[in-house]
């Protein structure tokens, strides 16, 4: 596997981070990940967009221009050999005797990114849906920050690992939905396709806005508004959406059966219609 790291093109056996970086000792960063299809990245600026986004929430002066970003990507998927990847940046504020305070005068960050094979969704769990559990929404107010400190997330995924289950739902306050752990969720009822609006609670998932865009072009009824725990449990469809998972339903949710149980009509026009997109997308 090559790898970008500060600079240059290396295997990954080679890079090595000073235990004094700040990703290490406060986990003071921001990451992005970005599939790649074809050899083509899926929306490339618009990861970098929301890298930005990242970026200026910590207040990390951004190593890179876009134009720069998309010369060194579009090399690292060029170094590595699946034709299908999924590209994970991750920026640190650097090296620096540990404070909390930001280093004065400011370091260098640490940029890393690298290429791992993307493994799509086999076809037996697109036809059977998944498992979920709900959980409590228990992170802190700026959600739409992609930090590298996660252990939050982390937590509250191996909390649906554990009871066997693809992803925990995120409820906050015991009062609405905010999305999965790692993860965009998607209500449907009575025909209309429901998604919690993009704030400080939620990251701003870019498939989030692809599934959006496809249902605005193709006439499905759809509305952004916040959802209700109620609602979240009365859905006739559930549906998770990340960069690396695409589109999935959700048939169970905490042990019992979302709609019939099976993935539904507006999973499977949705699925159909981002497939399209995508091949349309690569083409180009």
């Amino acid at each position: 596997m090559t790898i970008y790291f500060n600079g240059s093109f290396m295997p990954l056996e080679q890079a090595k981070v000073p235990v004094l970086d700040r990703g290490f000792i406060f986990g003071d960063g921001v990451y992005e990940v970005i599939p790649v299809y074809s050899r083509h990245a899926f929306r490339m600026r618009e990861h970098l967009t929301r890298l930005q986004h990242s970026m200026d929430g910590i207040q990390l002066p951004n190593p890179h221009s876009m134009d720069a970003w998309v010369a060194i990507l579009t090399e690292l998927i060029a170094r590595n050999a699946p034709e299908d990847q999924y590209l994970y940046l991750h920026i640190t504020r650097g090296v620096a005797p540990r404070d909390h305070a930001f280093p004065k005068p400011p370091v260098a960050p640490t940029v890393f990114a690298m290429s791992n094979p993307l493994v799509h969704p086999p076809a037996a769990l697109l036809h059977s849906g998944v498992a979920c559990i709900t959980a409590t929404d228990n992170r802190w107010l700026r959600c739409d920050i992609k930090s590298i400190a996660l252990l939050p997330n982390v937590l509250l995924r191996q909390s649906a690992v554990a009871a066997g289950c693809a992803e925990a739902i995120l409820i906050r306050d015991d009062a609405f939905l905010t999305e999965g752990a790692a993860s965009n969720i998607f209500v449907v009822k009575d025909g209309v396709l429901l998604a919690p609006p993009k704030d400080n609670l939620m990251l701003p998932g870019i498939t989030y806005d692809v599934l959006l865009e496809l249902a605005a072009a193709n006439g499905i009824p759809h509305q952004v508004r916040r959802i209700l725990k109620a609602e979240l449990f009365a859905a006739d469809e559930l549906l998770l959406t990340s960069s690396t998972r695409e589109v999935l339903a959700v048939t169970t949710l905490d042990g019992k059966t979302v709609g019939d149980g099976k993935p539904g009509a507006m999973f499977a026009r949705l699925h159909e219609l981002y497939q399209t997109f995508k091949r349309e997308v690569m083409r180009k």
